[in-house]
């Protein structure tokens, strides 16, 4: 009986320890770190570009009506900016 207990709190001991060893690993750390990085900086440049269109200084919006006199070759002149 005791042989029993043994091999099974042996067996926990080993899993528990196996475990900590993979949670303490860092590697792919740097992966998850630039993911967060630029989805942060994404919400950011979204987040400001609301704002802005909000605030009715919408600077994005004229730039891309310049940006389409540029791409339409039918249009009259092209200013981007």
């Amino acid at each position: 009986m005791v042989a029993i207990i043994n091999t099974a709190l042996l067996r926990v001991y080993t899993a528990a320890w196996d475990l900590r060893a993979r949670l303490s690993e860092e590697r792919g750390q740097d992966l998850i770190e630039y993911a967060l990085f630029g989805g942060m900086l994404a919400t950011l440049i979204i987040a400001v570009a609301t704002l802005l269109a909000v605030a009715g200084a919408n600077p994005l919006e004229s730039m891309m009506s310049g940006i389409e006199g540029c791409i339409d070759f039918t249009a009259g002149g092209c200013t981007p900016f």
